[in-house]
């Protein structure tokens, strides 16, 4: 029996898409060679539709407990803003935009067959609207010719659920059309990953419609069984041994901006003369911006220029990596860092960074997913915050499951990552560099300034909102009121024991002079110490000192 547009439908439809894409991730990402071969486009999108189905899940949560029922336009405005903020990869991007396309019509609507014909339509081309250089052959065009197909179903009178199924029936035709149009498909036998997600999407959409399958919903988890499907296949008789461009830019960039229209406008032109596959998603003051770069810091000031950037992703390809199969490196670093700045500095030191803003913590489904990225046989997991230590621990236990080896080198503070990744040497044993990044942040004491929200009781006394606090190691140890004076006591204090190099990580909100003001003071006040300066970017304390 059909079943209404509703938003226990869009509850349903969420449930089982994450479902179908657990089934076929493997599959979609063994095709995977546009526009960058690097295998992992299945599991993008089953991450970007596990965070739909948790908005999903939260909103009818909330309803439930005000004791009230959730309408069609909270269920897909939630499915939508979930996919947008959990966005992974070029396809889990443009699925944010078409599922908020579809949020565009369905929202004002009664979920009516031609409701969902109109935002089938809508989508399609908000996805062209969000690709800087749209180009056929892909989910763009499976999109498309679903939208067509729901056309042709609407004018006859069709139910929603009959318009599912037909845009569903008219993205798999199309998906198959595709290797006849993109060389690099063509060349590898193999049809659009991207499109081949779609379909998956679009078939659990029908299939909620129709009946045709339990409609309750399935839990949402990090690790989907994945048992082989159909829907993606290679073009008969040839092998998925395609390769992307090895030539292309060597970093993936992805973020959260929280910036106005204008502003957004001019991060497109600016990010499109930096590199290529730019796909710019959102509204509303927030977007999901990616794009695939070589200078990674570049793209990521771009951002800090236009608004403020958080839950910044930046993915090294590296060479070999770019192939279908992901070539496995010798041995990598993955570091959970506060701010842009300091994202894109580990990024062009060649680590893995898992930028994190204030109040959200990665969970360690996440800092597993960046192990996995890392594609390495030896990962050194550098935490940079003692709260994060069982998290770090519980991820680098479920990657050593998965063959990897890990260590879990003790970091407290960015700037011992810093210290630690500074001597990073992938070239000695596995258990000499763990030693070695394990004694230089050990021998890195650090200190924070940072500005009192309420008052409270401190080591060092009452504090009063708006004071500032130097901590060193953890610790409130110095009390003041302005930030540059509290930061030379502090610094004088951790130098007194003595050391030979400072490290100064500037968060955006720091004061102009600070850094130079700093380094004039160590070098009056201490000979023969050194001051290296580093930008932290938004969400960077105002400031992270480091003495060695």
């Amino acid at each position: 029996m059909p079943y209404p547009l509703d938003a226990a439908a869009v509850r349903s439809w969420c449930g089982l898409a994450l479902e179908a894409l657990g089934r076929e991730r493997e599959r979609i990402d063994a095709i995977n060679v546009y526009p960058v071969a690097d295998g992992d486009t299945g599991t993008n999108l089953y991450l970007t539709l596990e965070s739909a189905a948790r908005a999903v899940e939260a909103a009818f949560d909330g309803h439930t407990s005000a004791g009230t029922a959730p309408c069609l336009a909270d269920a897909i405005g939630a499915m939508a803003h979930g996919a947008l903020i959990g966005a992974r990869g070029n396809s889990g991007t443009i699925v944010a935009q078409l599922l908020r396309g579809m949020t565009e019509v369905l929202a004002a609507t009664d979920g009516s067959a031609d409701a969902l014909r109109r935002a089938l339509r809508r989508a399609a081309a908000s996805t062209y609207e969000a690709v800087a250089h749209p180009v056929e052959g892909t989910v763009l065009t499976v999109a498309t010719a679903a939208a067509d197909a729901a056309e042709r179903a609407a004018a006859g009178a069709a139910g929603a659920a009959e318009v599912a199924r037909a845009a569903h029936e008219g993205a798999r035709t199309a998906l198959q059309a595709t290797p006849g149009q993109l060389a690099v498909l063509g060349r590898a036998g193999v049809v659009d990953a991207g499109g081949c997600g779609l379909v998956a999407l679009l078939g659990a959409l029908a299939d909620a419609l129709s009946g045709e399958v339990s409609v309750t919903p399935v839990a949402v988890r990090a690790d989907a069984p994945l048992p082989e499907a159909a829907g993606c296949e290679v073009a008969d008789g040839v092998a998925a041994d395609g390769r992307g461009d090895p030539e292309g830019p060597a970093f993936e960039v992805i973020y959260l901006l929280e910036a106005g229209d204008a502003a957004v406008a001019r991060l497109r032109t600016r990010l499109d003369g930096l590199g290529d596959s730019l796909v710019v998603v959102g509204g509303d003051g927030l977007w999901n911006v990616h794009v695939h770069v070589d200078d990674a810091g570049a793209a990521v000031e771009a951002g800090i220029e236009a608004g403020r950037p958080y839950r910044v992703r930046i993915t090294h390809f590296g060479g070999a990596s770019r192939t279908k199969e992901p070539a496995m490196t010798a041995r990598a670093v993955v570091a959970v860092v506060p701010g842009a700045g300091l994202a894109g500095l580990c990024a062009e030191a060649g680590a893995m960074p898992v930028a994190v803003r204030p109040g959200e913590p990665p969970a360690s489904g996440e800092l597993v997913q960046a192990i996995r990225q890392a594609h390495a046989r030896e990962v050194m997991l550098l935490p940079n915050d003692p709260d994060l230590r069982h998290t770090a621990a519980a991820a680098a236990e479920q990657a050593r499951t998965e063959g990897v080896r890990v260590a879990l080198i003790p970091t407290r503070a960015a700037v011992q990552g810093i210290a630690a990744l500074a001597v990073h040497e992938p070239g000695r044993s596995f258990d000499e560099d763990v030693v070695a990044m394990t004694a230089a942040a050990g021998a890195t004491r650090y200190a924070e300034l940072a500005v009192a929200e309420r008052q409270s009781w401190t080591m060092a006394g009452v504090c009063q909102a708006g004071d500032v606090l130097g901590l060193i190691d953890g610790d409130v140890v110095v009390i003041g009121s302005d930030l540059t004076r509290t930061a030379m006591t502090v610094l004088d204090r951790m130098l007194s024991a003595g050391g030979e190099m400072v490290t100064l990580v500037l968060g955006a909100d720091a004061p102009g002079a600070l850094a130079e003001r700093l380094e004039r003071h160590v070098r009056e006040r201490h000979l023969a110490v050194d001051t290296v300066v580093y930008e932290g970017g938004q969400h960077a304390a105002p400031l992270l000192i480091g003495v060695e």
